[in-house]
């Protein structure tokens, strides 16, 4: 369940929420949330590979 939530948020191709506010400084908040989510990810695959092996 939470993994679909995850996914759902990641998704850059998603669709605004019909009475969502539109603002660029929201966009990009978003934007740089999901870039930090990403890299924070690919730093632990890589720890995690480091460790194992």
């Amino acid at each position: 369940m939470i993994i679909k939530k995850f996914a759902s948020y990641i998704t850059f191709w998603k669709k605004p929420a019909p009475g969502a506010p539109h603002s660029f400084n929201l966009k990009m908040m978003h934007g740089i949330n999901k870039i930090s989510i990403l890299m924070f990810l690919i730093g632990v695959i890589i720890m995690i590979i480091k460790f194992a092996f």
